[in-house]
């Protein structure tokens, strides 16, 4: 495998060479696929007001076309529980066939559960991390080509720094061993003890998405040249996308805290979750090249020049992890708030005041993910050395959504 190692100096982004003109042809059709160009509303369209705790503004943007929101109010059936005894669970992926790969974020391994009978296999630990405060292991993706290539994608923070890596996933090997040697395709993230950031996906457009935190230096937000505090958007090799709106450079949206989730709706539309300071916890719609704020403002009501979210929280009801898209809304995992809440949709606003459940039920939740149709798999935290675990966490649940 080619080792393409994506340089930076201090956290500063170096320029490199560009993506070739007939690749960046040929992907710069799907680049902008977040931003609400495939006939949805327009993420910008924020009407800058503020909103309480769990409320969101539900105007639409003048002349975009209509969708059909979700009812107002939705229900959570928990149907089953997978899965028990995990340590420290971050990240998760669905592997094809119906099992799941999660990671640990202290134990630096991933282990591969049976979704039918709760079986858990050890593919092995992943060289390099060093789990500290709230680094380690976070999240994986599966290489959109994994039918043949059976590659793993993990963002984890190492002794210097945040990172991407890619592994062969080798089942046919002994337990323990079926992991092949990182190979980084991104470096240099800032990394601290908090706000190390930690999600990633592959999008639509087969582009590969990671959010960043500002690893408690909150002036990396709004610098452009740097990684922090930001999403950022990359070919499956680390170079920066086709299509960004900064020119050869992996930034996608900026002036974020710590960025914790990702998901599209059916439109191909990004949103994303964010941890506030001590007001505001955010989900955004996001727009190419938008500035979220941080450190400048928390929540609505920033002013011009700044991307309002389309729902807020005070931290002690979100503190917001991952988050999925199903059923015509957005669910999203709560930490601190040990509930999930659902966000209906019409567009990239708001449709209804958003919806809590499970609150308390199943202690903090740290990672939810579309399982198809209604259904959506959810991850708790509560031996991430905040939560009070009991006997059997932490535990993936399996939940019917409306």
């Amino acid at each position: 495998m080619t080792r393409r190692t994506r340089r930076v100096e201090g956290t500063k982004i170096v320029r490199r060479r560009a993506v070739p003109a007939v690749l960046a042809a040929a992907l710069l059709l799907t680049a902008g696929c977040s931003s609400g160009s495939s006939g949805g509303a327009d993420p910008s369209g924020a009407d800058g007001s503020s909103s309480p705790a769990g409320t969101a503004a539900r105007s639409s943007p003048a002349g975009t076309p209509a969708e059909q929101a979700p009812p107002a109010k939705g229900s959570v059936k928990v149907l089953r529980t997978v899965a028990t005894g995990l340590d420290s669970p971050w990240g998760l992926a669905p592997l094809p066939g119906g099992d799941l790969l999660v990671s640990s974020r202290d134990e630096a391994t991933i282990t591969r559960v049976d979704e039918k009978s709760g079986e858990k296999t050890d593919l092995g630990e992943v060289s390099g991390v060093s789990p500290s405060g709230e680094g380690g292991l976070l999240g994986i993706a599966l290489s959109p080509g994994f039918a043949s290539d059976h590659l793993v994608y993990a963002y984890f923070t190492s002794a210097s720094d945040n990172r991407i890596v890619r592994m062969l996933y080798d089942e046919k090997k002994p337990a323990g061993e079926q992991l092949g040697a990182p190979d980084t395709v991104f470096r240099g993230i800032p990394k601290g003890v908090i706000h190390n950031g930690g999600r990633i996906a592959f999008g639509p457009d087969g582009m590969l998405y990671a959010g960043t935190g500002e690893s408690g230096d909150t002036g990396l937000s709004q610098d452009k040249e740097s990684l922090g505090g930001k999403i950022l958007r990359m070919t499956p090799d680390g170079e920066p996308a086709p299509g960004n709106p900064f020119p050869d450079s992996p930034v996608y949206s900026y002036g974020h805290r710590n960025v914790q989730g990702l998901a599209w709706d059916g439109r191909q539309r990004l949103f994303a979750s964010e941890f506030g300071q001590d007001t505001w916890d955010e989900l955004n719609a996001i727009k190419p090249g938008d500035n979220y704020g941080w450190p400048e403002k928390e929540g609505t009501g920033g002013g011009s020049g700044f991307h309002d979210p389309l729902a807020q929280w005070h931290t002690d009801e979100a503190s917001p992890s991952g988050i999925a898209y199903a059923e015509g809304s957005v669910w999203m995992a709560g930490l601190r708030g040990e509930r999930l809440w659902r966000i209906p949709l019409k567009g990239t606003k708001a449709a209804a005041d958003p919806q809590a459940f499970l609150e308390g039920e199943y202690g903090r939740l740290r990672t939810v993910a579309a399982a198809g149709g209604d259904r959506l798999w959810l991850v708790t935290s509560n031996t991430d050395g905040r939560g009070d675990a009991k006997g059997d966490d932490d535990r993936i649940l399996e939940l019917e959504v409306k």
